[in-house]
């Protein structure tokens, strides 16, 4: 039997997405994302954050790129990868993401126009939900 990797998370971007361009001209654009909680402890409501590292590729990472920005509120699918890579005293370091697989922009639709441009209405799908391929994801 094979195992179940999925990931679904309802936050707002820490920051505007980073896109980079890889050998082939593979786009991928990352970004942290803020989901919070609260709770009651001891009869005080907390609230707790975690930080999320998003990563899109192709033309997922593009329409991201595009249309996402600081503080807008996404729906994303995907899946944990854990990667390592050297810091640049050569140790190795691991980090965990969330490989998105689509992601659904939340909030009014004005929020996601292009450029701010409120008059044509272009800029969203139908239902806002953009999707990745199998063949977008480079593993």
């Amino acid at each position: 039997m094979s195992g179940i990797n999925k990931v679904i998370l309802i936050g707002h971007l820490g920051k505007d997405p980073e896109m980079r361009y890889l050998e082939g001209g593979v786009s991928v654009t990352s970004f942290p994302l803020a989901t919070s909680e609260t709770f009651n402890k001891d009869g005080q409501k907390m609230e707790q954050t975690e930080w999320h590292n998003i990563v899109m590729w192709r033309g997922l990472a593009d329409v991201a790129g595009k249309f996402l920005q600081k503080g807008k509120l996404v729906y994303i699918e995907g899946k944990l990868r854990t990667r390592s890579f050297e810091d640049k005293e050569g140790i190795k370091k691991y980090t965990t993401e969330v490989v998105a697989e689509n992601f659904t922009m939340l909030g009014r639709k004005s929020d996601f126009e292009e450029n701010g441009d409120r008059s044509n209405g272009k800029g969203t799908t139908g239902n806002n939900t953009l999707r990745s391929s199998p063949d977008d994801l480079p593993f």
